[in-house]
């Protein structure tokens, strides 16, 4: 017995020499502590984080001599030499010089300097939120290297990043302190709405490429990450103030404020809380463009069936002939009369956008958190709670102003050093939230019926021209006629009228549309580095469920709310291999299942190559697959939007769509009933391409008439490869390079189709084609796959230098297109949206003087094509000009800043049917930021 504890005495003496401990402290230029550094054994997964004070302690087994590499965010990375056991080490960081030496933690779910990311990657930090020239810093995204904005209004902004996305881009997804700040509803990210505070933020990442291999579906053509500040190592209370003025040829000069404020404390090592608030009030970019959507083939220069752009209820539109006809059976006009009338539609007058909304922009936003760290660790509780209260403009398939539209964010997260544990509830409330085109729609209704507005300008019509007018002269009349008692912006019958409308949800007589959805999701993942030594392994997991409530105002929900789930799971590796670990390995793979489809694997693999004795170049490759579940408008949408519907291709959801429709009096005297009742099924299964349907009003010809041939929706996949370079050359000028090339296949797609109320296109095409001659038919806009491979490819190249002493000068250009085939997929609409050509440049200097600095930015874009279910067109290239100055008092640990966007420019679009840019200045005091 003696000799046997004698042995496994020497056995853990033996283990206790065989480790080496380590403590120290972290700390900046000033002297001042770093908490939540990164520190690391080199060529070993030991590792340790700072705590609040900037100290750290860590055992490994290796023996000495060997280097901690000591990293934090927003400061230079450092290695430290380490020669003995209970070594005693001090580290001090500098401040940040090079942005690709900065700390991200995105691309691989693990800390790793932006140089050696698998995968292309921009980041903003605290010293970019400072330097912008945007009024705020989600604005300033747009400076960022590989971002497109696409601007609905002055209160919602979408990030592109590689194309394929509308104001609603579903292909990116937005993440805020690990929660998806997705609309439960569309799936798709709501700007800044529930967003960060600009005092909050502690840095921003994106990776402007497919991720899906890491975080599911949704990031599928890009991925954004908001981190918010630590109440343990951000404490105090912070304060912003800012007064502008926007400028833009419709609107005139307005006022714009914006107000924030932010209280954190840690109360104990253990307890920590914090507190954000803010509010911004402006004027509305206004829309009004005025083209006409649809073709004069009257021969007169003014159209009678006029559709403006910005102008709403004009879409309300029928054959005057069959008005005619119709008369003629009442015994109100001769029978004789109806050749009086020509075989063409018009429609009523309609009012503007900006008389159909107050056009004022509103943001609230606050939150609170509470943080717990039970013990003496890395561990930490937080329970955190947002809302976002607000007033804007959206576009989709038709304009909305979203008033008092409330979205809300409860999250309960667990994490540690090597895990997090999250789960959290998304729910939204369109609150007062209407529909502008059924606001006019029904405005037009209130004060006459659509049927005596028709038979009032037939009637007009008929007596102008038995009088001798010409066809302009008796159209005029008609309309004069048929306006008599219409209700005119400003007066208190129409104000009334709108109050009632946008008030009512029954699209039939109002605008309101209703949505309480909510998603449920939960995320886990587990870093093995202190189990595994020989390489870095990574597990995670998500759950969600969706829950569609909107009452039937914009999903078949009619009858309760709808359900349904998604999970997935994913694994990562990664691992350096050479002398001096100068080759990066990583492979990942992810596995996601759909309730309603198939489950999908998406592997990444990715190598990263340090060149160079302090290995500053750096080459990247990547491959990756990814996949797109279809988001809840393509599978359960039901949305009437007048000129055309929507319909979510969820196999029980064409059974749930149903519309009934008047027959014309053409196709009652025909023998085809009075009414018709149109279901999804007969959307995806009797109709023409609206392409083709075009054609032929314009030949006559039958033949051009194509039978859609339309299947039901289900994932899109894609290839995406990935290559770049990344380099600081002379200590000076920082090198990015990217190039990417991708392959879409069932690309998701929406297509739109003319269904004939009676006949069917495939057994009795005769009566299909009398229907569509009759104007008794329906356009449906359906969600399929395009047949098609669709491929896009881009490259980027991005250089920064010091100029001249601390003016720094930096300037990128990308390069964006996509190809398909159009004769496999005639009625694909891809959406691209995206400048050919874009470039952007800043010239700044911090350090001008004493506490005194500025920056410049410039952006470029060539003309592209915008496609959208609201309207296509081509938008103009622009350039684009912002500068600011600013000035810190650190007595009053303050900064001042006046900044101006769009300086010398003309008001610019960015998406077809939205509102023009103007122009907007600023000045802002920030206390303690």
């Amino acid at each position: 017995m003696k000799i046997y504890l004698f042995i496994v005495s020497l056995f853990f003496c033996g283990i206790t020499y065989a480790q080496t401990s380590i403590s120290g402290s972290v700390k900046d230029s000033k002297n001042e502590p770093i908490p939540g550094a990164n520190v690391k054994v080199a060529g070993d997964s030991s590792s340790a984080v700072t705590d609040a004070d900037g100290n750290f302690s860590l055992t490994t087994n290796k023996k000495p001599p060997f280097d901690l590499e000591i990293s934090s965010i927003g400061f230079g990375s450092k290695k430290v030499s380490v020669t003995s056991n209970n070594q005693k080490v001090t580290a001090v960081l500098t401040d940040e010089e090079t942005k690709l030496d900065e700390i991200v933690v995105s691309a691989s779910r693990t800390p790793e300097r932006v140089l050696e990311s698998p995968v292309t990657i921009e980041r903003m930090s605290l010293k970019d939120i400072k330097a912008t020239t945007a009024a705020s810093y989600y604005d300033g995204l747009e400076n960022l290297k590989e971002v497109h904005f696409n601007t609905s209004s002055f209160g919602f902004k979408s990030v592109n990043t590689r194309g394929f996305a509308t104001v609603a881009n579903t292909r990116f997804m937005q993440l805020v302190d690990g929660m998806d700040n997705s609309s439960p509803a569309l799936n798709f990210v709501l700007g800044n709405l529930i967003g960060l505070s600009e005092l909050d933020v502690a840095n921003v990442e994106l990776l402007p490429g497919a991720s899906s291999a890491l975080y599911g579906a949704n990031a599928f053509n890009g991925i954004m990450f908001m981190n918010s500040k630590s109440p343990f190592t951000n404490q105090g209370l912070s304060f912003y103030f800012k007064y502008g003025q926007t400028t833009q040829d419709i609107a005139g000069t307005n006022d714009y404020w914006d107000f924030g404020l932010r209280a954190a404390h840690a109360f104990s090592p253990h307890f920590a809380a914090k507190a954000n608030f803010t509010f911004m009030k402006a004027t509305e970019w206004i829309a009004g463009d005025t083209r006409d959507l649809t073709i004069n083939n009257t021969g007169s220069a003014t159209n009678p069936n006029y559709d403006g752009l910005n102008l709403y209820g004009d879409e309300v539109s029928t054959n005057l002939k069959s008005v005619g006809v119709g008369l003629a059976a009442a015994g109100l006009i001769p029978a004789s009369a109806v050749n009086l009338l020509p075989n063409y539609n018009v429609a009523r007058t309609g009012y503007r956008e900006q008389d159909l909304t107050d056009n004022s922009v509103k943001s609230i936003k606050a939150d609170f958190s509470l943080h717990f760290k039970p013990w003496a660790n890395d561990n930490e509780i937080i329970f955190q709670h947002k809302v976002g209260l607000g007033n804007t403009i959206y576009q989709g398939a038709n304009r909305y102003s979203l008033k008092n539209f409330f979205m809300n964010q409860t999250r309960l997260e667990f994490k540690g050093k090597n895990y997090f544990a999250r789960a959290y509830m998304t729910a939204e409330n369109a609150g007062d939230s209407y529909d502008m085109r059924f606001a006019a729609w029904n405005v037009n209704r209130a004060w006459k019926s659509d049927q005596t507005w028709f038979g009032q300008y037939a009637g007009a019509f008929v007596q102008s021209t038995l009088a001798g007018a010409t066809p302009e002269q008796a159209h005029a009349a008609g309309r004069a006629t048929a306006d008599n008692g219409r209700f005119l912006p400003g007066t208190p019958e129409y104000n009334n009228a709108l109050a009632t409308v946008s008030a009512d949800p029954n699209l039939t007589t109002g605008s309101k549309f209703q949505d309480q959805s909510k998603i449920y999701h939960s995320d886990v993942n587990y870093n093995f580095r202190d189990h595994i030594k020989f390489a870095e392994f990574q597990l995670g997991g998500s759950a969600r469920q969706y829950e569609l409530n909107s009452n039937g105002t914009i999903f078949t929900d009619f009858d309760g709310p709808i359900r349904y789930n998604e999970y997935g799971a994913y694994a990562q590796v990664q691992k350096k291999f050479m002398k001096e670990e100068r080759l990066k390995f990583t492979g990942s793979v992810r596995y996601d299942k759909a309730e309603l489809f198939d489950g999908f694997f998406s592997p990444r693999v990715s190598f990263v190559y340090s060149a160079g004795d302090k290995k500053q170049h750096n080459f990247r490759a990547s491959y990756q697959t990814g996949f797109r579940n279809p988001t809840t408008q393509d599978l359960y949408i039901g949305l009437d939007l007048g000129p055309f519907a929507l319909i979510g291709s969820a196999a029980d959801n064409l059974d749930r769509f149903q519309e009934t429709f008047n027959v014309s009096a053409l196709g009652q005297a025909s023998g085809f009933g009075t009414t018709a009742t149109l279901d999804g099924n007969d959307a995806y299964n009797n109709a023409y391409t609206l392409a083709s349907f075009q054609t032929y009003q314009q030949t006559g010809n039958s033949t051009d008439l194509q039978i859609a041939n339309i299947d039901l929706v289900k994932p899109e996949r894609v290839q995406a490869f990935d290559i770049g370079y990344r380099s600081v050359i002379k200590n000076d000028l920082t090198v990015d390079i990217t190039g990417y090339y991708n392959i879409y296949n069932d690309f998701l797609n929406q297509s739109r189709v003319v269904t004939p109320f009676y006949g069917d296109v495939n057994t009795s095409p005769a009566d299909a084609i009398e229907a569509l001659d009759n104007s008794d038919r329906r356009v449906y806009q359906i969600y399929s796959n395009s047949k098609a491979e669709v491929t896009s490819l881009g490259f980027g190249i991005g250089l920064s230098k010091k100029v001249y002493k601390e003016f720094e000068l930096s300037a990128n250009y990308n390069y964006a297109e996509f190809t398909f085939d159009q004769a496999k997929d005639p009625s694909f609409i891809p959406s691209f949206n995206t400048p050919k050509h874009r470039v952007k440049a800043s010239l700044g200097n911090q350090n001008l003087f004493k506490n005194f600095g500025f920056n410049t930015n410039v952006r470029y874009n060539s003309e592209y094509l915008w496609q959208a279910s609201f309207a296509d067109g081509m938008v103009p290239e622009n350039v684009v000009f912002d500068a600011q100055i600013n000035y810190a008092i650190p007595t009053l640990k303050s900064v001042l800043k006046v900044g101006a966007t769009n300086l010398f420019g003309e008001d610019y679009i960015q998406v077809i049917g939205a509102g023009a840019i103007g122009q907007q200045w600023f000045a802002s005091i920030t206390i303690n930021p």
